[in-house]
């Protein structure tokens, strides 16, 4: 099985909804299984301490879910233009496996949900792609050819599936389907270069 890792943080459940529709793209897609993990929240006093299970949702990510997945979707609400902290502290404490380049080669993509249309999602994706690429991993978009990206009238950006909520909660159709096409991408991607291993 080739296994892909969709790791968000979500404070009012919106990126977790394209979590899961990317997690629907990624199981399109013979022998692929989606992998859902998020991240617990930070302090901003003192180390905030979590029980290992969160109430509700995704478990909480490991490094050893690093370690394991083939290709890896990562997502978080726009705060100011970038990735939120909770995700940041997460990514910030994976040196462990940056030293032998265990994320090298695989695929990535990343995934934000924002408030309106000019709070910076695009900003967003794109800070959320420079540890990817310090990682080494190699960095997926979505193709021009995607009718949904052509057609959105809400999210959806070459660099990566976005949502507006000033338009709701919910995602809009193409907002789904922009997801489902990382999904979908990131597993033929990963697939493909597993079997040349």
């Amino acid at each position: 099985m080739t296994k892909i890792l969709i790791l968000y943080y979500s404070r009012n459940g919106t990126t977790e909804k394209m979590a899961n529709q990317i997690a629907r793209g990624v199981e399109s897609i013979e022998k692929t299984e989606a992998v859902l993990r998020t991240v617990p929240e930070i302090s901003t006093v003192c180390e905030q301490t979590e029980e290992p299970i969160p109430k509700s949702g995704a478990p909480y990510a490991t490094l050893e879910d690093l370690k394991s997945c083939d290709g890896l979707a990562l997502g978080s609400p726009t705060h100011f233009g970038n990735m939120a902290g909770a995700l940041k502290h997460f990514i910030d404490n994976t040196t462990e496996i940056w030293f032998p380049g265990t994320l090298s080669g695989k695929p990535a993509g990343v995934f934000t949900s924002t408030g309106s249309m000019h709070t910076g999602h695009e900003s967003t994706l794109l800070s959320m792609m420079l540890p990817l690429m310090h990682h080494g991993m190699l960095i997926m978009s979505i193709p021009s050819n995607e009718i949904a990206l052509k057609e959105t009238s809400t999210g959806g950006t070459p660099y990566g599936p976005s949502h507006l909520s000033s338009a709701g909660h919910n995602l809009s159709a193409d907002e789904k389907a922009i997801c489902r096409a990382l999904g979908c991408r990131l597993a033929k991607t990963a697939s493909a270069l597993k079997r040349t291993q």
